[in-house]
């Protein structure tokens, strides 16, 4: 029987559903048969209630049940046989007017839209490269060292440089009056390395085990604690100790310390570069991949379904709300979140989710299980037992079904890049790290 499917809007459809009453009281009563036989009730044995009694007690219940699930298997049907993809729940009321002997219901519900993708050749984008220098790999070793740094007591004459820790107490007022977080004993901090504001590093910086100094301090107006952002405060800090750090030296008790397997300081270095490079390899792909998506969204027509936009923002307030309570906020799972706050967001995943799976069903860019497992083999390689990791990914479905959505989204990158007008960019390890040179 060919299915009437109205259009009401760009992607919003109706279809009319009709339910023969005598199949739903048949249903309705079948159920109600199988709870008497278990149904307990004082003044009856087990399974002996009258059928008049059990009727009278779930009847309303149990025909809520049945006509819900008459109408959403007679739904499923209209939709297979009319070969539509739906988007959402749809919506279901009752309809006045039906013949009689039969329940009548509207169902009016979203569809996945066409999608259009443009001549992908127009396209143009930057792809970025970029290469572990020198520069990078003594970085890296500068920070290894300081990680492995040790601290000896500066004699009594001599003031606190840069690099050095020191043990401080300090009282901070505003106006005169002390604030919270304003006073430490024995708080202790690296001299230069930014674990201070600057005004606090600069007053401590020179002075030697001992001494006491006032001076004033300017919080910024984007402070974490918003109780003293952009106010003048001053403090008394007294330095109670200083330490001096000593780095260890890069040689072969170094590397061997960090498990180098020939203990060499060449062994060394190379293993820093074949990390950085794997690092770098995935900032790459993933600044790639960001371009191929924002381009191929540029390039595509469609209409996104509203219901699939609600689900995804549902998501994200979700998400939003259990950061909150990770970070301790009181009631954060009642946090009022407007919908606006992610809705651009949630329209553009939608959008972009949409395309990708035209782009991939169109040109069969589907994850192939070698190209699988060669992502774990390469992601379990950068730790210390790669056959625990990739055991870890191989034995939940979840784990491998994301490792899937990343390979199909390597594939389309390439695909894509293979088609567009490709500005190739050359950028510094410093610039790819987001890190600044110095």
């Amino acid at each position: 029987m060919a299915v009437n499917v109205e259009t009401l809007d760009k992607l919003e459809r109706k279809i009319t559903l009709s339910l023969p009453v005598a199949a739903i009281q048949s249903e309705v009563d079948a159920r109600l048969r199988r709870l008497a036989r278990t149904m307990k009730m004082d003044g009856f044995r087990p399974g002996k209630v009258p059928m008049n009694v059990v009727a009278q007690r779930y009847g309303y219940s149990v025909q809520y049940e049945v006509v819900n699930d008459k109408v959403g298997e007679a739904f499923n049907a209209a939709a297979n046989e009319a070969q539509l993809r739906i988007a959402g729940q749809p919506r279901i009321s009752e309809k006045e007017g039906a013949p009689e002997g039969e329940l009548a219901f509207d169902a009016v519900f979203e569809v996945y839209p066409e999608v259009k993708v443009g001549d992908l050749s127009d396209a143009e984008i930057e792809k970025l490269s970029a290469e572990v220098d020198d520069a990078a790999i003594d970085r890296t070793l500068d920070i290894l060292r300081k990680q492995r740094r040790t601290f000896a007591q500066r004699p009594q004459e001599e003031a606190a440089e840069d690099g050095d820790r020191v043990t401080v107490d300090f009282e901070g007022k505003i106006d005169g009056e002390p604030f919270q977080g304003g006073k430490a004993e024995d708080f202790q901090f690296l001299v230069g390395e930014g674990q201070m504001l600057k005004e606090f590093e600069d007053a401590v910086r020179g002075m030697k085990a001992g001494e006491s100094k006032t001076f004033p301090l300017a919080f910024p107006e984007d402070y974490h604690g918003k109780d003293v952002a952009g106010k003048q405060a001053d403090f008394l800090v007294t330095v109670k100790k200083i330490e001096q750090s000593h780095l260890p030296e890069v040689n072969e008790l170094l590397a061997k310390s960090l498990g180098i397997a020939d203990g060499t300081v060449e062994g060394l270095r190379a293993d820093i570069k074949k990390n950085l490079e794997r690092e770098v390899k995935f900032r790459v792909l993933a600044k790639n991949k960001q371009a191929v998506m924002d381009a191929i969204v540029a390039k595509a027509e469609l209409d996104v379904p509203k219901a699939s936009v609600q689900a995804e923002l549902d998501r994200m307030i979700e998400g939003a709300r259990a950061d909150l309570k990770q970070r301790g906020i009181k009631d954060a799972d009642k946090a009022p979140i407007p919908d606006d706050v992610f809705r651009p967001q949630a329209e553009r995943r939608v959008r972009l989710g949409l395309v990708v799976a035209e782009l991939v069903r169109a040109h069969e860019l589907h994850a192939k299980p070698e190209q699988v497992k060669a992502h774990i083999d390469e992601l379990a390689a950068s730790y210390e037992k790669p056959a625990d990791v990739v055991r870890w990914y191989q034995g939940d479905r979840q784990r491998l079904a994301e490792v899937e959505a990343v390979v199909i989204e390597n594939n389309l990158t390439d695909f894509v890049l293979g088609k567009a007008k490709v500005n190739e960019k050359k950028v510094s390890f410093d610039e790819l790290m987001g890190q600044q040179q110095g």
